[in-house]
């Protein structure tokens, strides 16, 4: 894991997980990962492996300029990668164990953008095989997020994350600190949702 965003949802996730093989979707507190939820998802694992998504975070909806709520995680994807995403799940479902990837995303006629995945095991009300966990984090904030919307991910890279392959850490959440901070210049974007 290269990103702070994927750093700071994998350590909260294993604060949370413990001993146990993976923590319960109850367990997550949103108001403990807010300096990241614009980055996070959550994926339902259903019948048909078309994995949707039951939670989007903001910035993943800025990228393709919708809300991505109910659409199928392994749909955003070429059509090329969606079987290496697909089976990324499945381990991560069948093997309770985290995932990291490289992805790319190529809007027409802008520059390709690069994003670092991570997926992680959930339980829901004590079933394994029934959420997970993610973060689509990008390696920096393009001038075209929210104004182009991005085509499907490519798959760059994946590997599975072992327990010794990441230092053990304890979750901190991140102060905000206005003072300091570079902030982008304001921008406005709508999107239209499917309310009503």
């Amino acid at each position: 894991m290269r990103q702070q965003i994927s750093k700071d949802l994998y350590a909260y996730w294993s604060d949370l997980k413990g001993a146990r093989a993976a923590p319960d979707r109850a367990d997550i507190d949103p108001r403990a990962i807010r300096h990241i939820l614009a980055d996070t998802f959550i994926i339902e694992v259903d019948s048909d492996c078309a994995f949707p998504l039951r939670l989007s975070g903001t910035r993943l909806d800025a990228l393709w300029r919708r809300e991505r709520k109910g659409d199928s995680f392994v749909d955003l994807w070429r059509e090329f990668d969606q079987p290496s995403i697909a089976s990324a799940l499945l381990t991560v479902i069948e093997g309770v164990t985290p995932v990291v990837a490289g992805a790319k995303a190529v809007p027409p006629g802008e520059d390709a953008l690069e994003l670092e995945l991570l997926l992680l095991p959930l339980r829901h009300f004590g079933k394994t095989h029934s959420r997970v966990l993610g973060a689509l984090s990008p390696v920096y904030q393009p001038d075209w997020l929210g104004r182009v919307g991005a085509g499907p991910l490519e798959l760059i890279s994946l590997r599975v994350i072992s327990a010794r392959s990441v230092e053990p850490t304890t979750y901190r959440p991140q102060p905000f600190q206005a003072g300091g901070m570079t902030r982008p210049r304001p921008r406005l974007v709508v999107y239209h949702g499917d309310k009503q």
